[in-house]
């Protein structure tokens, strides 16, 4: 059976957690009920041994990566000690970490808050993203975003907001800027309690942009035949 590590960096607002669901149970419900799921409290400095799973999940978190939470240098130094020992997968924050780890530069963005459904080009297609896809288009919600590639990271999605989308490195590790693992639902909520924070204006548009159809369903595929693809090894 396929093994799956969560490393769990960061929690939804507890009302919203009620309504729909922790990260983990997110990713559960994006990835399927054939793998076995464990999870990690990252804050808490539980993390697995790499070479136990077959690939393993960073979630998103409302840390940012350069803060001084010891957490997150372990976190980092995990990222480098696992490469090649365990398919990766970041996400948001994880996303954020994989590349801060390995040699880029994450910082808060000028460009402001990306929230609702964003649409990326598509730059490289790897093996595991079958059906290819020219776009696609899934829920976000980030102020931070990686500001340079980290050395032999490929580019795999990027748009005029967030010029590094989603990233690789050789065939085992992955990472997105967006999050597939967000139902409309829940990026909905999440980005309507934030309104104070965020703006008015860029909230309507967030919410209206969340109506539209998206590649969730698609980009879930693809993550579950890059982890089955380390499985097969």
């Amino acid at each position: 059976m396929t093994r799956i590590a969560i490393l769990e960096t960061g929690a939804p607002p507890p009302a919203l957690a009620a309504r729909h669901g922790d990260y983990p149970a997110m990713f559960r419900a994006l990835l399927g009920d054939g793998p076995a799921f464990e999870t990690f409290d990252v804050q808490a400095g539980d993390l697995p041994d790499p070479a136990a799973f077959d690939a393993a999940v960073i979630t998103g978190s409302s840390a940012g990566v350069y803060e001084p939470h010891p957490w997150i240098g372990d976190l980092l130094d995990w990222i480098r000690s696992a490469r090649g020992r365990t398919g990766l997968i970041g996400v948001c924050f994880g996303h954020q970490a994989m590349a801060q780890a390995l040699g880029g530069r994450v910082e808060k963005s000028g460009r402001g808050w990306g929230v609702g459904l964003h649409r990326y080009e598509v730059r490289s297609t790897e093996a595991w993203m079958t059906p290819p896809a020219e776009t696609i288009a899934i829920p976000v919600s980030h102020q931070d975003q990686v500001v340079e590639r980290p050395p032999g990271a490929r580019v795999l999605l990027d748009s005029p907001f967030t010029p590094f989308a989603g990233l690789a490195w050789d065939d085992d590790a992955i990472s997105l800027q967006g999050h597939p693992e967000f139902t409309p639902a829940y990026a909905a909520d999440l980005t309507g309690g934030r309104r104070d924070r965020i703006g008015a204006t860029l909230v309507d548009e967030a919410l209206e942009s969340l109506t539209r159809p998206n590649d969730r369903a698609q980009v879930g595929g693809w993550l579950k035949r890059f982890i089955a693809a380390r499985a097969d090894r």
